[in-house]
C-alpha cells in the first residue's frame, strides 16, 4: 500500500536535515521549518553546497520546540537559539568563521528559502532510492536520500512513482489529507554528486546516472516534461485549500485526477 516513508526538514538551508513523525504545512505551500533559515553572504547571495564544500564538514542538530541549532566541526561546537535575534547574531559570527565568509543568518517563518519559492515540497519514492543506489558501487540508500535531500519519501511504490505528477493530463496525488500537484522534475546539481560525509565527488556519478536515467526512463511518464535526464525527484506544490493540514509518516497515499479534490 502506497503510504508516506519518511518526513524530512533542513532548518537551516544547505546544512542536515530531520526526520519528523508529523508536520504541518506553512500558508505558503512548504513544510513547517523546512529552510526556515539560511545563511547570506554580504551581497546577498546565499551560501549553499552548490557554492562550498565546507557544508559537508559541519554536523548540525535542530530542536523544533526551541528552535535551538547545535553545530559540531572536528575543532569546536555550539549551540544557539535561531528565533531569538542576537542569538543568530551570534551564529552568524561563528558560522562566518567557519564557512571564511562574512555572513547573516535570516528567517522566513512564512515560506522558508526553499529554492524554488512559488513551489512547494520536494517528492521522492523509496523505490527510487533504492534504484539508483544500486547503479553505483560505493552509494548507499541513506547516502543517496542525504545528496538529494527530498522532503517526502513514498514508500509501496515502484521506482520514478514520482515522475508521472507532470506533464501534459498528469494527475496529482494525495498523502492523507493533503494534496500534491506535481509541478516540475528536479534538475541536480553537483551536490548529489559528492559523499555526504566526504564532500567527495563519487567519479563519474553524473555520466553514469544520466545513462541509466535514460535506460529506465519510466514509459508512464510525458518525456516532453523533461529538459534532461540529470534530474530526479518532484517539486510538487501544495493547493492553498490544504495548507491548514499536516502529514506524518504512515499516511495513505493515493493517485487522485487533476480534477478530483
Amino acid at each position: 500500500m502506497a503510504h508516506v516513508e519518511r518526513l524530512t526538514v533542513y532548518p537551516v538551508k544547505a546544512l542536515d536535515g530531520m526526520d519528523c513523525d508529523s508536520v504541518s504545512m506553512r500558508p505558503g505551500g512548504t513544510l513547517a521549518h523546512d529552510r526556515e533559515f539560511a545563511l547570506f553572504d554580504a551581497d546577498g547571495d546565499v551560501v549553499n553546497g552548490k557554492r562550498t564544500r565546507r557544508v559537508h564538514d559541519i554536523d548540525t542538530g535542530y530542536d523544533t520546540e526551541t528552535g535551538t541549532l547545535s553545530v559540531t566541526t572536528d575543532g569546536d561546537s555550539a549551540s544557539f537559539r535561531l528565533r531569538d535575534a542576537s542569538d543568530r547574531t551570534r551564529a552568524a559570527d561563528w558560522l562566518s568563521k567557519f564557512f571564511d565568509v562574512d555572513l547573516t543568518v535570516e528567517r522566513d517563518e512564512t515560506l522558508g528559502y526553499v529554492d524554488r519559492r512559488e513551489m512547494g515540497p520536494s517528492v521522492i519514492s523509496t523505490a527510487t532510492l533504492e534504484t539508483v543506489a544500486s547503479w553505483f558501487d560505493d552509494v548507499t540508500v541513506d547516502g543517496l536520500r542525504r545528496r538529494l535531500r527530498a522532503n517526502v519519501e513514498v514508500g509501496g511504490v515502484p521506482a520514478f512513482w514520482e515522475d508521472r505528477f507532470v506533464g501534459a493530463d498528469a494527475p496529482a496525488f494525495r498523502a492523507g489529507s493533503v494534496r500534491f500537484e506535481g509541478v516540475t522534475p528536479c534538475g541536480r546539481c553537483v551536490v548529489p554528486q559528492r559523499d555526504p560525509d566526504t564532500g567527495k565527488e563519487t567519479p563519474g556519478f553524473r555520466e553514469q546516472f544520466i545513462e541509466r536515467r535514460q535506460e529506465t526512463f519510466p514509459e508512464w511518464a510525458d518525456r516532453d516534461a523533461f529538459d534532461h535526464f540529470y534530474t530526479l525527484m518532484l517539486i510538487a506544490r501544495v493547493p492553498e485549500a490544504d495548507r491548514d493540514a499536516a502529514l506524518a509518516v504512515g499516511d495513505p497515499v493515493e493517485v487522485v485526477s487533476t480534477t478530483e479534490t
